[in-house]
């Protein structure tokens, strides 16, 4: 359907693409993976045609349509989220726009002379609408829209009123209304919730149409895509099945590959040695010239690249009370709507509590008022002796300095630290080298979860409260946090929707639902196996 033949870009002075080729099948759903700054964007925008590649040719056959759904969703307001989702549905919302324009003449008394030609075609464009399917759409919107999490009321008030996250979910729900013959789809992952993510698991597997995304959420990945496509070093590489068998399969080959350089470099350091030893000698002329000429031939192995791999291990926190935190009978309300009614919990030093439950289930207001970012109604929260807490919300982004650089938010943070020691904290989240010294205002979100992770961990609290912490990272960061995470000897109280981040970290779950609070010991792995279901919406 989509044939990238040959394709050369450049950015400035970054090389992102070298006669690079792939192509995209129908039927085939397939995941996109680089660094940082490979050109996964940019690849999407040549195939949208918002970019042209330097060299090379983008060819897709004729009568392909295709929904690209970014992070940059545009200005929403003046509509209902099913409008705004409707208007995208490509050619059955033209021919309904049609048709409303159709609707206004034949009952405009100025048109009264048009009125034969405008039943007629009226009469045609109906039954257009209708061969599309047009009458059912508005029951298809509400569908996908209830897929992703959106209540009544919210499908239909103004669009405009709502957050950045949930236009980002209607953006999504446009395209998948669509149902394009290529879905496009930049990090669709992003802001959806554990119930939304599994319904669009489920929905992408029934599409029929060529899929071409990327996702930070491994286990997401796994579960939609039959191919990866990488971008790496200016160019692409295919691999047949899901992100793991990816990972296996690079792994496999780059071990191949530096055994094959190690090899090489073996042989050429016993010739150079004869080389060196025997050029000044007549006698063995001629052989050192056969062996001159023989180097000159070989085709050089290069080592595979290293692929920037951070760490981070926690300094040792002090050891807290057995009682970290202990709610009594705490009641909380948001106008008319009751979050909690006598809520009690206690937890424990070193558990790893993972929090669940449906949208307003209360899920972040428990993690504010074990914080102490809201105060219950009624009902006491005590936090134990000894209790240093590290609270992530997903507002602490917004309290960064612009004005500062990586280094100075982090120097202001730790007056009394060394240089090296936060050049070495840098480098572990994500800001090698120069990069300390971007301005906090130009950091994408994901930079600035990691400089907010940075400040939090570095003197090691006791109690870990953490509010979605992954949002924003990618997998390499979301490894390196749960690689450092499972050495923690500290206490965790987390919501994530990140199920590998769930599983990796968690031995006991709270699940909140409105028939009260379910106690899991185990972690998440053991509670899908005991209750059937990955998530308190989903039943079996």
């Amino acid at each position: 359907m989509i044939r990238l033949d040959s394709i050369s870009k450049q950015n400035g002075r970054q090389l992102l693409f070298i006669e690079a080729s792939a192509a995209l099948q129908k039927g085939e759903k397939t995941g996109l993976v680089g660094p940082n700054g490979a050109g996964k964007t940019t690849l999407f925008r040549m195939i949208t045609g918002q970019e042209p590649p330097d060299e090379g040719l983008v060819i897709m056959e004729r009568g392909v349509t295709i929904g690209f759904f970014s992070q940059d969703v545009g200005e929403m307001a003046g509509r209902s989220a099913v409008a705004e989702v409707m208007d995208g549905a490509g050619d059955v919302s033209t021919v309904a726009a049609e048709l409303r324009d159709l609707e206004a003449a034949m009952a405009d008394p100025a048109r009264a002379d048009d009125l034969d030609s405008l039943i007629e075609r009226f009469g045609e464009v109906q039954a257009r609408f209708d061969e599309l399917g047009g009458y059912a759409l508005e029951g298809r919107a509400r569908e996908v829209l209830d897929g992703l999490g959106f209540s009544q009321e919210m499908m239909d008030g103004d669009v405009g009123k709502l957050s950045g996250g949930w236009k980002m979910r209607v953006a999504l729900a446009r395209i998948l209304l669509m149902r394009p013959d290529v879905m496009l789809l930049d990090e669709p992952s992003n802001h959806l919730d554990l119930e939304s993510l599994i319904w669009l698991e489920q929905f992408l597997a029934g599409y029929e149409g060529a899929l071409l995304m990327t996702s930070h959420d491994r286990e997401f990945m796994n579960r939609v895509v039959n191919r990866i496509i990488e971008i790496d070093g200016g160019s692409l590489t295919t691999y047949a099945g899901d992100y793991a068998f990816y990972e296996q399969q690079r792994a496999m080959m780059e071990k191949q590959q530096q055994a094959q350089f190690e090899r090489q470099q073996a042989m050429l350091a016993k010739e150079i040695k004869f080389i060196e030893r025997f050029k000044a000698r007549a006698s063995h002329a001629a052989q050192v010239q056969s062996r001159v000429k023989k180097l000159e031939k070989i085709d050089r192995v290069e080592p595979p690249r290293r692929r920037q791999s951070v760490a981070f291990d926690f300094l040792p926190a002090p050891r807290s009370g057995d009682d970290v935190v202990n709610l009594r009978r705490v009641h909380k309300r948001y106008g008319s709507r009751v979050i909690y009614d006598g809520f009690d919990l206690l937890v424990r030093r070193r558990e790893r509590c993972c929090v669940l439950g449906t949208n307003g289930a209360g899920k972040s207001t428990l993690l504010k008022l074990v914080a102490g970012a809201t105060e219950p109604d009624d009902g006491s929260v005590s936090i134990g002796a000894s209790v240093k807490m590290g609270y992530f919300a997903q507002h602490a982004m917004e309290l960064i300095d612009g004005d500062h650089t990586v280094f100075e938010a982090l120097e202001h943070a730790f007056p009394r630290a060394g240089q090296g020691s936060l050049r070495a904290l840098a480098g572990c989240f994500g800001f090698p080298g120069d990069d300390v010294e971007k301005r906090c205002r130009v950091l994408s979100g994901g930079e600035k979860a990691r400089l907010v992770m940075a400040q939090m961990l570095y003197d090691p609290p006791n109690f870990l409260v953490l509010d979605e912490p992954t949002n924003h990272l990618d997998m390499a960061t979301k490894e390196m946090l749960i690689d450092a995470l499972r050495d923690y000897e500290g206490t965790m109280l987390f919501v994530s929707h990140d199920r590998h981040f769930l599983a990796a970290l968690s031995n006991r779950v709270i699940e909140l639902t409105p028939e009260g609070v379910h106690h899991y010991d185990g972690g998440y792995g053991e509670y899908v196996a005991r209750t059937g279901h990955e998530a308190p919406g989903l039943r079996s």
